[in-house]
């Protein structure tokens, strides 16, 4: 019986193994094989093949300026998270059981809303005449037009405030598991709080902090709704161009290759998180 319940539990991956290869292996194996393909620009007929020139048209200084805009803002939003949330985790982790409950609910409850009204939202908070302006003007720190509709910093704004929480979470988790006695025995040994902050809980954290960069970068980098609403499509980034590609311009394989090219940034990132990760140990 034994035997045959152990042979039986590969079975229970079957579902599993079927989901991810029907909506994952067999679509990824096609945007592939399109990045490979050729398209007449006159009949829109596409050629499979092993053709390069849709890569080689991805170092055109239009699209590699694409991607350094995306990689710059996707770096600015993440860094902008980590300092918004590092400070915050480290708060939530020092409160009380009862009251970490309840600022981890506030942290998470604006994924409860829709995604959508979330970042038009921030378009209204932040747009000429919009409340913040009014804030701003009210407290005589600024006058006139802000400025940040439509603008690369109104899509950095747009980034931080949809992913701080995919930020604060891991690096709470990081926090909540450093051993206080620890704090306790370098207090003792006449470290101040921020060395002992420095020196003990920020090494001890470092994995919290790299999985919430990756968490929160790899998205930024292939955003398509915050720079559609908030950049009012006038900044480019490396999602607006493959959804231009595939739902505009027809030109399916360019935009394949885009995707490929975006799948490869990714890849380096997670690969570089994880050497990261074995430094840090």
């Amino acid at each position: 019986m034994k035997g045959g319940a152990r042979a039986l539990r590969p079975l229970l991956l079957l579902p599993t193994a079927a989901w991810v290869a029907a909506f994952f292996l067999v679509p990824l194996a096609m945007i592939v094989a399109y990045s490979f393909a050729t398209i007449s620009l006159i009949t829109l007929d596409v050629s499979f093949g092993l053709s390069l020139a849709n890569y080689r048209e991805l170092f055109d200084p239009l699209y590699l300026s694409t991607l350094g805009r995306s990689v710059v803002l996707a770096l600015g939003a993440t860094a902008g998270c980590l300092v918004l949330a590092l400070p915050l985790a480290f708060f939530i982790s020092r409160q009380p059981p009862r009251w970490q409950r309840v600022l981890l609910v506030a942290v998470i409850v604006p994924f409860w809303s829709s995604f959508i009204v979330r970042i038009y939202a921030v378009a209204r908070v932040i747009d000429d005449g919009g409340p913040l302006e009014d804030a701003l003007r009210a407290l005589s720190i600024g006058s006139g037009d802000l400025g940040l509709a439509q603008t690369r910093w109104a899509i950095g704004v747009g980034i931080v405030y949809s992913y701080l929480p995919l930020m604060v979470l891991p690096i709470y988790v990081a926090l909540d598991r450093v051993d206080r006695s620890l704090l306790d025995a370098a207090a003792d040994l006449g470290a101040p709080a921020r060395r002992g902050f420095r020196r003990v809980t920020l090494p001890l954290a470092l994995p919290g902090v790299l999985a919430g960069c990756v968490i929160v970068g790899i998205p930024a980098l292939g955003e398509y709704v915050i720079p559609d609403v908030l950049g009012g499509g006038k900044t480019l980034m490396l999602g607006n161009v493959v959804a231009d590609q595939f739902l505009k311009t027809g030109n399916l394989p360019f935009g394949s290759a885009v995707a490929v090219a975006l799948l490869a940034v990714m890849a380096i990132v997670l690969i570089g998180q994880r050497l990261a990760r074995q430094v840090v140990r």
